[in-house]
C-alpha cells in the first residue's frame, strides 16, 4: 500500500473512501468496500487485454484510496491531543489487509479548514486526486465549519460527473456503529460490545520494556508494554488476552506499520492495565503474563487482543493476596480459551 501525506506524490486516478476512519470498524469497512471493486476491475481488464491482445480502453489503473486527515480535525481545532482507537501504524495494517492500494493523509491545516465544500471538491478531489468515484458514511461532514453534508457532496460531485456512494453505518441488528460508541464501550469495560462494533478484538500494540520485575517475584513474570501516547485505553483492570509477536514495517518506504508475524501463533494470557495500587504504583502500566510461554521478550513488539474483561483494578492487603488473585485470573483466562 502506498502511503503519502503529500498531494504531489498521490497515485492517480483514484476511487476514494473519504473520512477519518479511526478504528477501521465495521462501519468504516462498509464505506471502504465499494472502492476496492476497482482493484478487481483493473485485474479483469489486464487479463482481458493479455488474452485478446486488444486494448481494453483503460490506459492506467484506478487506485483504491483511503483519504483521511492528519491531524484529526477535532485535534486541530481544540489544540488537545486526541486518543485514537487505531494510531497510524495500526491503521496501516488494517487498511492494507483489506486490499486498499493507497492511503492519503491530507495535512489538516488552516488553509484546508477554510475551503468551502465546493472548493474542497474541485481543488482537492477533482483536480488533485482525480477522483472517479467517492464513498462516504452518511454522517460525513466537510468544508469550512463542517458546512457540507453527505448529500451536498453527492450533489456537488454530480456536477463533475463523479458518483458518490453514501453508506449508513449500521449493523444487521440496526445497532449504529461509531468510533465514539466503541470508545464508550471500552471505557465501561464492555469488551464484547467494542469488539462486536469493531468486527475484531480491540488491540494494544507496544514494545516490551524493562519493569520492576515484581511479576517474577510473585511467580507470574510479565511483559511491560510501552504503548503509544495517543492510544485510547480501556477501563483499568484485568483482561483475558491473546498475544502475537509483531514485525516492524520498513520506515524507508514510509510504511510505519507493525504487523503480526505470520509464522508466530498467538499465545493466551492475562493483562493488567492500571497503577498497581497494592505496591503503591504511581504510573499507568500495561503488563502481560503469558500462560504457556516463557522467555526474554525485551524490545519485542507485541499485539495484545482484548478478549474479555475479568475484573476491575483493586488494592490487596498483601502480596500473598495479590498472588492468589493472579492465580485465579489465570485460571479464569484458561477456562475462557479452552
Amino acid at each position: 500500500m502506498w502511503i503519502t501525506s503529500s498531494i504531489a506524490t498521490v497515485l492517480t486516478p483514484t476511487a476514494v473512501a473519504l473520512g477519518n476512519f479511526d478504528g477501521v470498524h465495521q462501519g468504516h469497512r462498509q464505506v471502504i468496500q465499494p472502492v476496492l471493486a476497482f482493484n478487481d476491475l483493473a485485474i479483469r481488464e489486464t487479463l482481458a487485454e493479455l488474452s485478446t491482445g486488444l486494448p481494453t480502453g483503460i490506459a492506467m489503473p484506478i487506485y483504491s484510496t483511503v483519504v483521511t486527515f492528519h491531524p484529526h480535525p477535532q485535534e486541530f481545532f481544540s489544540g488537545q491531543p486526541r486518543q485514537l482507537l487505531t494510531p497510524l501504524p495500526e491503521k496501516i495494517v488494517q487498511l492494507d489487509a483489506m486490499g486498499v492500494k493507497q492511503l492519503v493523509m491530507l495535512p489538516f491545516d488552516q488553509q484546508l479548514a477554510a475551503l468551502t465544500p465546493e472548493k474542497f471538491v474541485q481543488e482537492i478531489l477533482v483536480e488533485q486526486l482525480q477522483v472517479c468515484q467517492i464513498s462516504i458514511g452518511s454522517d460525513f461532514r466537510f468544508g469550512r465549519n463542517r458546512a457540507g453534508t453527505a448529500e451536498e457532496l453527492q450533489a456537488i460531485a454530480a456536477n463533475a460527473g463523479i458518483e458518490v456512494m453514501i453508506t449508513s453505518l449500521k449493523l444487521l441488528d440496526d445497532k449504529r456503529i461509531s468510533s465514539s460508541a466503541i470508545r464508550e464501550a471500552l471505557k465501561a469495560g464492555d469488551v464484547a460490545l467494542a469488539n462486536y462494533l469493531l468486527g475484531r478484538p480491540y488491540t494494544l500494540v507496544g514494545t516490551v520494556v524493562e519493569g520492576q520485575r515484581l511479576g517474577n517475584t510473585l511467580g507470574f513474570p510479565t511483559a511491560n508494554l510501552q504503548l503509544p501516547s495517543e492510544k485510547c485505553l480501556p477501563h483499568l483492570g484485568v483482561y483475558a488476552v491473546r498475544v502475537q509477536w509483531c514485525e516492524k514495517g520498513d520506515s524507508a518506504s514510509a510504511d510505519l506499520s507493525v504487523r503480526p508475524q505470520p509464522s508466530m501463533a498467538s499465545e493466551i494470557g492475562v493483562m493488567n492495565l492500571g497503577y498497581r495500587p497494592t505496591v503503591n504504583g504511581t504510573h499507568l502500566v500495561a503488563e502481560v503474563h503469558l500462560l504457556n510461554w516463557s522467555g526474554n521478550l525485551y524490545e519485542q513488539v507485541l499485539s495484545v487482543s482484548l478478549e474479555q474483561f475479568l475484573r476491575p483494578e483493586q488494592k490487596f492487603e498483601s502480596l500473598d493476596a495479590l498472588k492468589t488473585q493472579i492465580k485465579a485470573d489465570c485460571d479464569a483466562a484458561k477456562a475462557l480459551f479452552i
